[in-house]
């Protein structure tokens, strides 16, 4: 029997129905032809929040045109192991079913840190509100879902799965690395305002404290991303961008190209909000 993960945000985070998510994707689509990047940044909330942010980077992966995209997820949920992939069978989405690379998951469970199973995966959402996107952009491709806990080791699970993707038993295949995460959650409702409530400490969140989490990511700083993102709060997937700036540049990366940073207060067009979140989206290239 198949293994296949169920979608547990389809009809809350984006559209549940075939026709309707399509064409939300299609509205969400940057207009102008992307850079081929070698991996990306993203985030992951609502569509209508940061499905446009995350559009663009995931733009760019697609015209680099990969076979396979491993996705370090941000971990909503603690669970024992640093990182957990999911190793085989699919993921279904409105749009049907995205296949696993069980090849190079396999690959990777058997020369890295990262172990297999799938209960980290079962109510996660930063992987999943990626994939009908992928599956505009990119027909037919394959993925390798990943977790990352944010702890110290995430940087050390990249560079081991940039080795693995570079191997002779991976290098036939074009591969990208995408990290999904947002930035400051900011006001009350997450409990973090240590600039003052309403516009002034969200315009702190945004030019202040997502900077300091972006300039290490735009620095490719991998090792620094973890602790930064602890002390400052400034990430829910440190763990998730850690890996992927360290898996990056282990492809080639040579700089990151930032390609948009926003809030949810911006995006709804409320100034008077009292919390907010940050999305920022950008690319690794070459």
């Amino acid at each position: 029997m198949r293994l296949v993960r169920q979608p547990v945000v389809a009809g809350r985070f984006y559209p549940g129905d075939p026709v309707s998510c399509r064409a939300a994707v299609e509205q969400l689509l940057p207009k102008t032809p992307a850079t081929p990047a070698i991996g990306a940044i993203v985030p992951h909330a609502g569509w209508f929040y940061s499905g446009a942010t995350a559009a663009l980077a995931l733009a760019a992966v697609a015209a680099a045109e990969p076979e396979t995209v491993i996705f370090f997820g941000a971990a909503h949920s603690v669970f024992e192991d640093d990182a957990c992939i999911w190793p085989r069978g699919a993921w279904l989405t409105p749009l049907g079913q995205v296949p696993v690379d069980e090849d190079l998951a396999g690959a990777i469970v058997g020369t890295t840190h990262v172990s297999a199973g799938t209960r980290a995966h079962e109510h996660e959402h930063s992987i999943e509100v990626q994939l009908p996107i992928l599956q505009v952009l990119r027909p037919g491709v394959r993925i390798v879902p990943i977790v990352v806990q944010p702890r110290l080791q995430a940087a050390r699970i990249g560079r081991e799965v940039g080795a693995v993707v570079k191997a002779a038993a991976a290098a036939a295949r074009q591969v990208a690395v995408v990290g999904s995460t947002d930035l400051t959650h900011y006001g009350p409702a997450y409990g973090f305002e240590p600039a003052g409530l309403g516009a002034a400490g969200i315009r702190w969140a945004k030019e202040q404290n997502d900077r300091r989490v972006i300039r290490l990511i735009e620095q490719l700083a991998a090792d620094e991303i973890v602790s930064e993102t602890a002390a400052n709060h400034n990430a829910c997937g440190g763990g998730a961008i850690a890996a992927t700036v360290a898996a990056a540049v282990e492809l080639g990366c040579t700089r990151y190209v930032e390609l948009r940073h926003t809030t949810s207060a911006e995006v709804a067009g409320e100034p008077d909000a009292r919390n907010a979140v940050g999305y920022g989206a950008g690319i690794f290239v070459a």
